[in-house]
């Protein structure tokens, strides 16, 4: 699908038709594809990589273009269950004209971001800022995700919340990788700034975003760490209550098996002491319920 984008003032807003100098390829299909190769050059393993969630970022040059494959957030949906994974996006820089591809649709031009969007080398930065932006508010979420399953952690034994815990751990792995593949392509950004036409305030903004991008990196780390603790620490409180729950089964069957075996004793049908007794079945009871006493001492005794 293709979207079409022109710059109205300092803001970048959607064309209907003509000759508009942001195109948006969203998942494009074979016929799309082939027109990016052939119409306008694009290398087609750089096309693919576009569409790779594996891909890693990087910046190439070609003969009449820059080519630019940097990660940014896939959008998460119900169906994730907690699982927050990273997309690809490419952005292919002509001197008159913009082509981002990209595998899902999603709001690139919204926010207060791009209200000051004077140029197309100025789109690129403020997507790369945009992308930045997104992988702090997922961590936000996952942390607080996280915080809640901590509590549910705190009053149940079920995997399901450790399992969670792990999804969300594994996002966090996706995420750094990212960040530190987008660290090396806005540092490359920086060092070919001439080469690519970057002004000073785009050298400025450049500056923002490596350091917006390494408190990013910082903050996910940190997480990470945090929920990897955690997991420990959780799996060890898991399995101390289920220790203390098998002990404090045990100590009960012992408890009820210690007066069934008196009364046990007593009810054999052969000659046994007491059966001549006109109170025998309160003797037998009464001993039962020593038993049960002297086992109650023992255990405290012993601190089981």
């Amino acid at each position: 699908m293709l979207k079409e984008y022109r710059l109205s003032g300092d803001r970048v807003v959607e064309s209907a038709g003509g000759d508009n100098p942001v195109l948006v390829f969203i998942n494009p299909d074979e016929n799309e594809k082939r027109s990016l190769i052939n119409d306008y050059k694009v290398d087609e393993h750089t096309l693919q990589s576009a569409l790779d969630p594996d891909e890693l970022s990087r910046l190439e040059f070609e003969p009449d273009h820059v080519a630019l494959i940097f990660k940014r957030p896939r959008n998460y949906s119900g169906l994730d269950q907690l699982a927050f994974k990273a997309s690809t996006m490419g952005a292919f820089f002509f001197t008159d004209r913009l082509i981002i591809v990209l595998p899902e649709d999603v709001s690139l031009f919204d926010g207060k971001m791009f209200s000051r969007a004077l140029s197309l080398s100025d789109i690129i930065l403020r997507l790369l800022y945009r992308s930045i932006y997104h992988f702090l508010e997922h961590l936000k979420i996952i942390n607080m995700i996280s915080d809640d399953l901590e509590q549910k952690i705190n009053t149940s034994m079920e995997n399901k919340y450790l399992i969670n815990l792990f999804t969300l751990e594994k996002s966090l792995v996706y995420y750094l990788n990212a960040l530190n593949s987008n660290r090396v392509l806005i540092e490359r950004l920086k060092l070919n700034a001439a080469k690519i036409g970057f002004n000073q305030d785009q050298l400025e903004l450049i500056d923002d975003i490596i350091i917006e991008n390494n408190q990013c990196y910082r903050l996910a780390e940190i997480y990470s760490n945090v929920l990897s603790n955690l997991m420990d620490a959780r799996a060890s409180i898991v399995s101390n209550n289920l220790n203390i729950l098998l002990k404090t089964l045990n100590i009960i069957t012992i408890g009820i098996m210690v007066p069934t075996l008196v009364v046990s004793a007593f009810s054999m049908n052969v000659h046994i002491p007491l059966q001549e007794l006109k109170y025998a079945f309160w003797v037998i009871l009464g001993l039962a319920g020593v038993s049960v006493v002297a086992f109650m001492l023992v255990w405290r005794y012993r601190k089981w």
